[in-house]
């Protein structure tokens, strides 16, 4: 399975990101290798407005089916929702320290965002 996980760096070692619209980068990660591509997501985190909403459509092209971060505002949760992504909200840790959570079945998903708009 592929998911993506909010990172402050570009590989497994790095800090989860808090942020979903505004990550520096989202790793796409499979769960079973542990392969990952890098998303930079640069152009999304210094957008004015409709960052989550882009980086969730970036998640949904690479296939993902699961989002792991930090918070999640309403704009962003609607879009992953609509694309059939689940979103786990308040993860913390390293990139990889996350993707063996979710392996043992240690995360929540989320039923709604976490965070208002514009966070």
């Amino acid at each position: 399975m592929k998911i993506a996980v909010t990172s402050q760096g570009t590989n497994l070692d790095s800090q989860v990101d808090p942020r979903f619209g505004r990550a520096a980068y989202i790793l796409i990660v499979d769960t079973e290798t542990f392969d990952f591509e890098v998303l930079d997501n640069k152009e999304n985190a210094n957008a004015l407005k409709g960052a989550g909403i882009q980086a969730a459509s970036m998640v949904s092209d690479k296939s993902a089916e699961v989002l792991l971060t930090g918070y999640c505002g309403p704009k962003a949760f609607m879009t992953l929702e609509a694309a059939k992504i689940r979103v786990a909200n308040d993860i913390e840790g390293t990139v990889e320290d996350a993707v063996k959570a979710f392996n043992e079945g240690k995360v929540s998903f989320a039923e709604k965002a976490n965070v208002e708009g514009q966070w």
